[in-house]
This record gives C-alpha cells, structure tokens and sequence, in this order.
C-alpha cells in the first residue's frame, strides 16, 4: 500500500484540509499506515500534479488561506485498481517487540516499563476508537448503522483497530505477568 492510496481512501469522505487528514490519519489509519505531516503535504501535491486530485483555495480573514483537496474521477480509477488488486501480506514491525524478544534478567526491568508505558498507550488509543465508534454510531445499534449507511469500509477499519488495540492490551498484560514473576524470582 501506498500514502497515495491511503490518502484517497480518506478523500472518500469528502472535501478536506491537508491539516484534517493529518488530524484523521492519526485518529483512524495510524495503527496501519502512518505518514507524517510533511508527507502527507508532498503526496498532497503529487497527486495533484497527476490529477489524481483537485486542490481549491479558499480565503480566510484572520488565517491564512486554506487549501482544500477532493478526490477526481482519475484518483477513484486509481484506486478502484488498487482494490481490486492482490493485497500484499502485513508484516509487523513493532519495536516493542523486539526489546522483549532481547531481554534478559538484567533487562527485565527496563522492559517492563516500556511494557506499561505501550499499555497506557493502547488503552488510550482503544478509548478513543471506542469515542469515534459512538460517534459514527450517533445512537443506533450496529445493525442499523451497517445498513444504513453508503460506505462501511471506515467502520470496518475502526473495528479492526479496535481488536488491534484490545489484543495489545491483552498481551502486554500476560507479557507483564510473566516477567514480573521473573524479576520476583530474580530477586529472591
């Protein structure tokens, strides 16, 4: 996957400031693609130049002008191909994992702290997917809403992130259990 393509995938929902797909990567992509600000402003330009996307300026009186982006016809064919495409296997690579993986006793402490500072991390990325789920929600049950609906590829996607965020909490917990035995053990 590219920036490209995540980019249009969140032109979907409308007309938007490069600064609200900044602010919207973070809230709902950036679990699965991240970017940031810089990048997101040269693709932002990239694709305007291969039409991909169209760019209007609009005048503020006590801001500067803001430039607002939408998705063109070229940038949907783009990424109708990009979906209909064989998606490529996810690979992982999460730092965390690799203090774990390297730790011995001495380290255990060091590692244990990075454990509970990523799980006060998840936790509060999970509450605010739990946030943004109420509000695409807006009080009607799941049901209604995936029926209601035009496009559901978003809730979807916050669903997932959701697991995401929930498995983490779950691992870094028994991963904290076990070395807290271990540094127990060490001690005595």
């Amino acid at each position: 996957m590219t920036l490209r393509n995540a980019v249009l995938t969140a032109l979907l929902e409308g007309e938007a400031s490069g600064y609200d797909l900044a602010k919207g990567f973070d809230a709902s992509v950036a679990n699965f693609w991240t970017a940031t600000p810089q990048q997101l402003y040269k693709q932002l330009e990239s694709m305007a130049v291969d039409g991909l996307i169209r760019t209007r300026t609009v005048r503020q009186e006590r801001r500067p002008d803001k430039r607002l982006h939408s998705i063109t016809a070229a940038g949907r064919a783009v990424l109708r191909a990009f979906i209909e495409g064989p998606a490529k296997p996810a690979v992982i690579r999460d730092e965390m994992l690799v203090k774990v993986r390297g730790m011995d006793a001495e380290d255990a402490p060091a590692a244990r702290a990075a454990l509970v500072d990523k799980l006060e991390w998840s936790k509060a990325k999970l509450a605010r997917y739990e946030r943004l789920r109420t509000c695409l929600l807006a009080g009607r049950g799941e049901r209604a809403y995936l029926e209601e609906v035009e496009r559901v590829g978003a809730y979807l996607m916050l669903l997932r992130g959701i697991s995401f965020e929930q498995e983490n909490i779950r691992w870094i917990e028994f991963a904290l259990s076990v070395i807290d035995k271990r540094i127990a053990a060490h001690a005595g």
